[in-house]
């Protein structure tokens, strides 16, 4: 009985030698993969792009009785900007400059009206939900307006510094940098001087173009 209980005790030995050499061996198993995070997308940052679209609206002519027809026609251009994210709401400040073919037409015994560019400053505000921002802006206006008189071989061409732009818009982010919208802006130029202090002459116009803009 002694010599089988002599043996046990050695084979058990032997068995727990053998488990502590197998723990020391390097282990077979891979490096652990760390964890990949999708950045958030987020719209602060500078961007520049291209805008077309259509215009149309008012001629506003104090002291002339001659009819003067509305304004309308094709708009295009180019905007700049910056927003910055707060959270959910986003603020920016955009500038844009536009060439536009806004003419009254031809009203033989009146006045024809053409404005030929114009160009807002305007801050911006949004609330975005993740790539899709609707926003509200509002800003500063300018422009020219082009008048002449066939009847009394009169034309002048005026820049308007004294306006305002108030409109909204919708934009979403396609990629990280590739932001395409649709915006919608009422202007009004305002009114200056023509023949003296006895007719005033400006533009109020509406505007809707699609936008598409490239975010750094």
């Amino acid at each position: 009985m002694k010599k089988y209980l002599l043996s046990g005790v050695a084979a058990l030995g032997l068995l727990a030698a053998g488990a502590a050499s197998a723990a020391d061996l390097p282990s077979r198993k891979g490096p652990v993969v760390a964890p990949v995070y999708v950045p958030v997308f987020t719209w602060t940052g500078f961007y520049v792009g291209a805008n077309a679209g259509y215009g149309w609206g008012n001629v506003n002519v104090n002291g002339w009785t001659g009819n003067t027809g509305d304004l309308d026609g094709f708009v295009g251009g180019a905007q700049a900007g910056y927003n910055y994210q707060m959270g959910q709401f986003v603020v920016g400040l955009e500038a844009d400059i536009q060439g536009a073919d806004l003419t009254s037409g031809s009203n033989f015994g009146g006045i024809n009206i053409k404005t030929e560019y114009f160009g807002t400053v305007r801050a911006r505000v949004g609330v975005a939900f993740d790539r899709f921002l609707p926003y509200i802006t509002g800003g500063w206006a300018y422009g020219n307006v082009k008048t002449s008189i066939p009847s009394l071989a009169f034309s002048s061409d005026r820049t308007h510094t004294g306006g305002f732009a108030l409109g909204a818009g919708v934009e979403y982010a396609f990629t990280n940098n590739l932001i395409g919208g649709v915006e919608y802006l009422y202007v009004d130029l305002g009114e200056k001087n023509i023949l003296g202090a006895g007719t005033k002459v400006g533009t109020d116009f509406s505007v809707v173009r699609a936008r598409l803009s490239y975010k750094f």
